[in-house]
């Protein structure tokens, strides 16, 4: 079974307010690059990555939890993110049942995920791979 039939049978074995909440989480964070892809990891969570992690989702008891890699450096100036606050790395999005969910600002968080991943990996490559970007001329 490939990852995305996995999260398929996660979110219907999901019979209430989570799998729905996990449902549209994933359409948005889908909707928000095609390039994306639906991996599974850590003995049954959802992973959106692209050029490196993006997410992981989880469903707990009272909430859906989307953990972001890396997104301490990140901007987040419609304040999606409500745990995981003081740490150095990742950063969450807990929703709780009757939360909704603002799309526009998850895919912009999402975005900006994959372009500091992006970043990541141009600054990690040798200087001979690195594509060479020209000055234009005034």
């Amino acid at each position: 079974m490939n990852p995305s039939e996995r999260i398929d049978l996660l979110i219907e074995s999901l019979h209430d307010w989570r799998g729905q909440t996990l449902a549209t989480v994933r359409k948005t964070i889908l909707e928000a690059d095609s390039e994306i892809i639906e991996e599974w990891k850590w003995m049954g969570s959802p992973v959106w990555s692209r050029d490196g992690m993006i997410a992981v989702g989880n469903a707990h008891k009272d909430k859906v939890k989307l953990t972001f890699a890396n997104d301490a450096h990140l901007p987040d100036p419609d304040k999606l993110f409500n745990a995981g606050l003081g740490g150095n790395q990742w950063r969450a999005i807990d929703l709780f049942e009757g939360d909704k969910l603002n799309a526009r600002a998850l895919k912009n968080l999402v975005r900006a995920a994959i372009e500091y991943n992006q970043l990541k990996l141009r600054s990690k490559s040798p200087a001979g791979t690195r594509a060479k970007v020209s000055k234009s001329k005034k």
